[in-house]
């Protein structure tokens, strides 16, 4: 197609990974037909990375199903990708952005899809070679060229990415130890019961998991060699994955004016406080109508908030109410959630704990905030009959359920449905 309008000034997005993607896909389907540009630090098409720390770490499969459309729709509906540049400040009065090149980029509306970068350790050794971060298909390159059978890995931090890792370099005959603050993986977010749980699995699978432990310093001449930790514990590796969570990309709103904190502040809308901006993904810190203000970092909001934002662009009053779902796979096992719980005061469990076959049901002042399955089946959002898309409605719904009948599982969960 060939944009009309072509001299009008284009809605420009900062950011090529699967928000801005979805975006410029959503401006498409909304039938704009003037000219969209978008900035991409990183080569390549927009792309879903949850295969870099999975299968495609494992070489189980290509990223071909991940891109958010073929590499060759782009120029078949007028979407520019300017790869290498950075999108630098905004001036929203002119409204322009400035790139790195020295170039400044009129624009009628401009998404910040800029994302996060990895937390990065500062301690001696940091910069030796071997110690690696995943977060762009070029780290995952790096780290698959390490990863042969018979090699030892550290890994730092247990949250899901270092989880994911974990159990794909297992997989791949690497002799995997980790360590990570916090007595059990995935703590922080699920809580200890289910942390124990992830923790026996990987356990089984022949990692090595070295709890309550903070990283004091990685030990090397030409490349790492050990990992030492804050009690003296020294673990010997051939490389060493560092998977600490990320730091929103929010320099450019820094350098601008536009209102942030954790994140670049946005409306129910996208909308963030300078007229005609707008952010999605990983750097938003929304307005959420059941949560309040979320950052959320998973790749399902990373692709409907995104289109969302399009969408709103375009002149949509429909607020963003997502209810947040994300998946995690490790080994054979896993994890679906539904809902969002920073804190909670109250939680259940339906299924055999013994087993770690379970739901947990995460509630505060009564009201259901969040549930995660584990090897429980069922998807909340494509498997609409399923125990976690009736968790997902509950959550919705603001359920106060009696904590008993959450955890019989000879309740019907879409009865507690059924009675609102």
């Amino acid at each position: 197609m060939t944009s009309q309008h072509a001299d009008a000034a284009p809605i420009v997005i900062v950011g090529s990974g699967l928000t801005g993607g979805n975006a410029a896909v959503a401006l498409r389907e909304g039938d704009f037909r003037g000219p969209i540009v978008i900035i991409s630090p990183e080569p390549g098409v927009p792309f879903g990375r949850p295969p870099l720390s999975k299968t495609y770490l494992r070489s189980e499969e290509e990223l071909d199903g991940w891109y958010v459309r073929p590499a060759g729709w782009y120029a078949e509906h007028d979407v520019e990708i300017r790869t290498g540049p950075s999108a630098i400040a905004v001036d929203h009065a002119a409204h322009s952005v400035s790139l790195d090149t020295g170039e400044a980029l009129g624009y009628q509306k401009l998404l910040l899809a800029t994302g996060g970068q990895n937390r990065k350790l500062a301690i001696p050794g940091a910069d030796l070679p071997g110690v690696y971060y995943l977060r762009t298909l070029a780290d995952c390159e790096v780290i698959k060229r390490a990863a042969a059978a018979g090699k030892r890995a550290v890994v730092v931090g247990m949250s899901f990415i270092g989880s994911e890792v974990a159990a794909s370099l297992a997989q791949l005959g690497v002799h995997v130890t980790t360590m990570f603050p916090g007595k059990y993986p995935l703590e922080r977010v699920l809580g200890a019961e289910i942390g124990a749980m992830m923790a026996a699995i990987h356990a089984e699978n022949g990692v090595d998991l070295v709890a309550d432990e903070h990283v004091d310093a990685f030990e090397g001449t030409d490349r790492v060699e050990a990992v030492v930790g804050a009690s003296g514990r020294r673990a010997e590796c051939d490389f060493a994955v560092v998977g600490v969570g990320i730091v929103p990309n929010t320099d450019i709103a820094a350098k601008s004016s536009i209102e942030q904190s954790n994140g670049i502040l946005t409306d129910e809308l996208c909308r963030t406080s300078a007229p005609d901006v707008y952010a999605a993904g990983d750097v938003a810190n929304q307005v959420h109508p059941l949560f309040g203000r979320v950052r959320v970092e998973h790749y399902n909001n990373a692709e409907k908030h995104g289109a969302a934002a399009g969408r709103s662009m375009l002149g949509s009053t429909a607020p963003y109410d997502y209810l947040h779902t994300f998946w995690s796979d490790q080994y054979d096992h896993k994890i679906e959630y539904a809902g969002h719980a920073n804190k909670w005061d109250a939680i259940a469990f339906r299924g055999n704990v013994a087993d770690a076959k379970v739901i947990g049901f995460y509630l505060e002042d009564g009201f259901l905030r969040a549930a995660v399955g584990l090897d429980r089946g069922g998807d909340p959002e494509l498997d609409t009959d399923s125990e976690m898309a009736a968790c997902a409605r509950l959550v919705a719904a603001r359920a106060r359920p009696d904590r008993s009948l959450l955890a019989d599982q000879k309740v019907d969960l879409w009865s507690l449905v059924d009675r609102g």
